[in-house]
C-alpha cells in the first residue's frame, strides 16, 4: 500500500510539473482588461463622476469631517484670528521654531491643490474622447466649464499662498522631474484666463444646490484681479495695478448688482416664524427633562437665518449664497460618513475644563460637545467688537453667544450668567488662566445650535447637518471694497462696508477716513462677517507687504509666535520635497524661507 501511494504522488507531481512550463510563466498575468486614460472612459456619466469627486474633495477641505490640522491651517489655524487651546499646544501653528518648508503641512496643503488640477485635467481630457457622447453641446460645455473653474480655482489657491508655481495642463502619463515655476503674477494669469473662457458655459442658477454658477467665475475673478493688482504694486508696475483693480471691480459689480443676488436683510426661512429661541440649561450638565433647571432666551435674526438648516442654499430662497458645499443627514446616515460638519465638535468650547466649578457638560447650553481643536484669538472674540463697534447684529447674543448659565449646584452664579472675568479667572496662578481662557470663549451660530439633528439615532451634539458657504455675497462686497480702496476711492470702499454694516444694523458706519492704508478696517469687518467662513491665510498673503506677520505678532493667543517670528513673509514656502524630488529642473524657494 505504502508503495501505491509513493508511486500515486510522484504521478500528480508529474502532472503539475507537466502544466507549469515556468516558474515565469505560471506567474505572468493576463489581465482580461487594461484601463488606460483612453478607453477608462465610454460615457458622459463617468466623467461627471470625476467631477463629483473634486465637489466632494473640495466639501472635505472646507469642512474637515475628519479633523486634519492641516486642514485647520488651510482654514485659518495659525493666522490672526485663529490658534489652538492649551490642551493642544502641540498642534499649533505659530511656533516658528517647527514652520519651515520641510513641515509637511505645507506639502499636504500644495499637493491637495494639485491632486484637484490633475482630476480637472482628467475631466477635461475625457471629455473630448471620442466614445464619450454627450446629450448635448451644452452639457458637454458645463461638464468642461466645471472642471476648468476647478483648474482656476486650485491655481488662484496656490498663487495666493505659495505665489507662483508650475502650471500644468494636461495629464501625466510618465513620471516628469522638470516642472518650471512661473511667476506669481503669470499664476493669477492663467487662472483669469481660464475662468474668463468659460463665464458663457456657466449658468446663472441651477435647479440643485452645490454646482458651479457663473456668479462663483466672477467672484474669483473679482479676487484675482485684486490679488494681481496688489502683486502689480509690489513690483512697481503702478499702471498695471490700477487697471486690474478696475477689472476687480467690475467683475464684482456684475455679481453685486446684476439682479440675481442680494444681501438678506429681512427674515427668511425654515425657523423664519420664531421671534425668539429657548436653550435648556441642564444641571450639572446631564441630559434629562428633570434636569432643566432654566433656559436662556435669545432674540433670532436675520444673520442667524443664515446659519440655520435648510437656509443655506440659494435655492432655499437664500440670494446671498453664491457657492455652497452640500450636506446631507439622510446621505451621512445611509452611506456618506463625510457629510456632516464637525464643527460644534472641532470649534466650540471646553467650558467642563476651563470652566468647571460654574459650567459642565456637552448639551445645548454650553454649545455642545466642544473640543476646540481650533479657538478664536481674542482679536476675534472681544477686540473687534470693542467700543464703538459693539453694536452689531453679528454680535448679538444668538450670533456670537456670550451668556452661560452656570449649571453647578455649587457655583455661587448656578441659574445665572456667569461674569467673563471669573470664566477667564477661575484658576490660583496666571498661567492656568491664560489656559483656561484658551478653552472658554463666545459660541458662534455657525459652529453650534439649539435644535441638534439625530439625537434619537445616536448622535451626540458633535456635528451639524446643513450645507455650508463657500462663497458668499457679502465676501464678493468685501473684496469690491478692497479693490475700490486700492484704486483711489476711500468713499467708495466705505460705503460697500456699509452694505454690511447696514445689514447687521450696527450703530457705527464708517467713514472714508477709517479706511486705513493697512487694511486694518477690512479685515476687522472681514473677521466680524466671515468668522468660520474665510480660508483667512489667503486673504493675509495676497494683500502682501508684512500684513500676515504684523498682524500674527499682535494677536496669536500664545507667546511663541511673538518669540519665534523673527522674519517676514507674505507667502508660504514651497515644500523642500517638491524642490528636492523636481531634479531636473530648478524650482526656487521664496526668498523670505531660505536656510529657514
Amino acid at each position: 500500500m505504502k508503495w501505491v501511494i509513493n508511486n500515486l504522488m510522484i504521478a500528480v507531481f508529474l502532472l503539475l510539473l507537466a502544466a507549469c512550463k515556468s516558474d515565469k510563466e505560471f506567474l505572468k498575468e493576463k489581465p482580461e482588461t487594461f484601463y488606460t486614460t483612453d478607453n477608462a472612459f465610454s460615457n458622459a456619466a463617468q466623467v461627471d463622476q470625476v467631477l463629483i469627486s473634486i465637489y466632494s474633495n473640495i466639501r472635505e477641505l472646507w469642512t474637515n469631517p475628519s479633523e486634519q490640522g492641516w486642514k485647520f491651517v488651510f482654514r485659518g489655524n495659525g493666522s490672526d484670528m485663529f490658534d489652538v487651546a492649551s490642551i493642544r499646544r502641540g498642534a499649533s501653528f505659530n511656533n516658528y521654531g517647527n514652520i519651515n518648508p520641510d513641515n509637511g503641512i505645507f506639502y499636504s496643503i500644495y499637493s491637495f491643490w494639485y491632486d484637484i488640477i490633475n482630476k480637472a485635467n482628467l475631466a477635461i481630457y475625457a471629455a473630448d474622447l471620442p466614445q464619450v457622447q454627450w446629450s448635448s453641446d451644452a452639457d458637454k460645455k458645463y461638464a468642461l466649464a466645471q472642471a476648468r473653474f476647478f483648474r482656476a480655482f486650485a491655481y488662484r489657491n496656490l498663487g495666493e499662498l505659495f505665489g507662483g508655481v508650475p502650471i500644468v495642463t494636461a495629464i501625466t502619463q510618465t513620471p516628469a522631474f522638470n516642472f518650471e515655476r512661473s511667476t506669481r503674477v503669470e499664476t493669477y494669469d492663467f487662472a483669469i484666463t481660464e475662468l474668463e473662457a468659460i463665464l458663457n458655459d456657466l449658468p446663472q442658477t441651477t435647479a440643485v444646490g452645490g454646482r458651479i454658477v457663473k456668479g462663483a467665475a466672477q467672484h474669483n475673478l473679482t479676487e484675482l484681479y485684486l490679488a494681481k493688482g496688489t502683486q502689480l504694486d509690489t513690483d512697481g508696475n503702478s499702471a498695471g495695478a490700477k487697471e486690474a483693480y478696475g477689472r476687480s471691480i467690475q467683475y464684482a459689480n456684475d455679481v453685486i448688482d446684476g439682479g440675481t443676488y442680494a444681501l438678506m436683510k429681512n427674515r427668511y426661512g425654515t425657523r423664519a416664524g420664531e421671534a425668539s429661541i429657548t436653550i435648556p440649561v441642564y444641571k450639572g450638565g446631564a441630559f434629562s427633562a428633570a434636569n432643566i433647571v432654566d433656559t436662556v432666551q435669545q432674540t433670532a435674526n436675520v444673520f442667524w437665518d443664515l446659519f440655520q438648516e435648510g437656509n443655506v442654499n440659494y435655492q432655499n430662497g437664500n440670494k446671498e449664497c453664491i457657492w455652497a458645499v452640500q450636506v446631507d443627514y439622510a446621505a451621512y446616515r445611509a452611506e456618506d460618513g463625510e457629510s456632516k460638519l464637525v464643527y460644534s465638535r472641532a470649534y466650540a468650547p471646553v467650558f467642563r475644563d476651563g470652566a468647571k466649578s460654574h459650567l459642565t457638560g456637552t448639551l445645548e447650553d454650553v454649545g455642545g460637545r466642544g473640543i476646540a481643536d481650533i479657538i478664536p484669538t481674542f482679536y476675534t472674540r472681544d477686540l473687534v467688537y470693542e467700543s464703538k463697534w459693539g453694536a452689531d447684529m453679528r454680535n448679538s447674543d444668538v450670533v456670537l453667544r456670550r451668556r452661560f448659565k452656570g449649571n453647578v449646584a455649587a457655583s455661587p452664579y448656578y441659574r445665572k450668567d456667569v461674569p467673563w472675568d471669573v470664566i477667564y479667572n477661575g484658576g490660583p496662578d496666571a498661567t492656568t488662566n491664560t489656559n483656561n481662557a484658551s478653552l472658554c470663549y463666545p459660541v458662534s451660530c455657525k459652529v453650534a445650535t439649539d435644535k441638534y439633528v439625530g439625537l434619537a439615532d445616536g448622535e451626540n451634539r458633535s456635528n451639524l447637518f446643513r450645507d455650508d458657504y463657500v462663497i458668499r455675497l457679502s465676501e464678493t462686497i468685501l473684496l469690491r471694497a478692497e479693490a475700490k480702496q486700492r484704486n483711489g476711492d476711500k468713499a467708495g470702499a466705505a460705503a460697500d462696508i456699509n452694505l454690511l454694516r447696514e445689514r447687521a444694523q450696527c450703530s457705527y458706519l464708517v467713514t472714508p477716513a477709517d479706511m486705513d492704508d493697512q487694511f486694518d478696517l477690512i479685515l476687522d469687518e472681514r473677521a466680524r462677517e466671515l468668522l468660520y467662513e474665510e480660508c483667512r491665510w489667503n486673504t493675509l498673503l495676497r494683500m502682501g507687504k508684512t500684513i500676515a506677520v504684523d498682524r500674527i505678532r499682535k494677536y496669536a493667543y500664545w507667546p511663541e509666535a511673538k518669540a519665534t517670528l523673527t522674519f517676514n513673509y507674505n507667502l508660504w514656502p514651497i515644500p523642500q520635497k517638491v524642490i528636492e524630488t523636481n531634479k531636473d529642473a530648478v524650482i526656487e524657494q521664496n526668498p523670505d524661507w531660505l536656510n529657514k
